[in-house]
């Protein structure tokens, strides 16, 4: 799914794989979901939580903090959010997701 829009040549590279996202969700039932978005997709976070709503029903939290790699990992505990679905670093060794 192509959330750029055709003259946006800057962010061609970025491959968000929002099917394998809205499939994960579905799957997992999870009913909020924050998004961690590396500074240069933050201005498309507006339009990325949309679709996620509109394919999935649940509700998307925007995370506004840092996005420094992996291991900048927000501490969701007590925020009744159910699942984390971060963009722009590299998978950790060993990590199933």
């Amino acid at each position: 799914m192509d959330i750029f829009g055709k003259n946006d040549s800057d962010d061609a590279d970025y491959e968000l794989e929002l099917e394998v996202v809205f499939e994960k969700i579905i799957k997992s039932r999870a009913a909020i979901v924050c998004i961690q978005l590396p500074a240069g997709l933050k201005v498309r976070a507006p339009l990325i939580q949309q679709q996620i709503e509109k394919r999935t029903g649940c509700s998307v939290v925007v995370w506004a903090g840092s996005c420094f790699g992996a291991c900048d990992f927000p501490n969701l505990e007590g925020t009744g959010i159910d699942m984390l679905v971060q963009w722009g670093h590299s998978r950790l060794k060993g990590f199933v997701g």
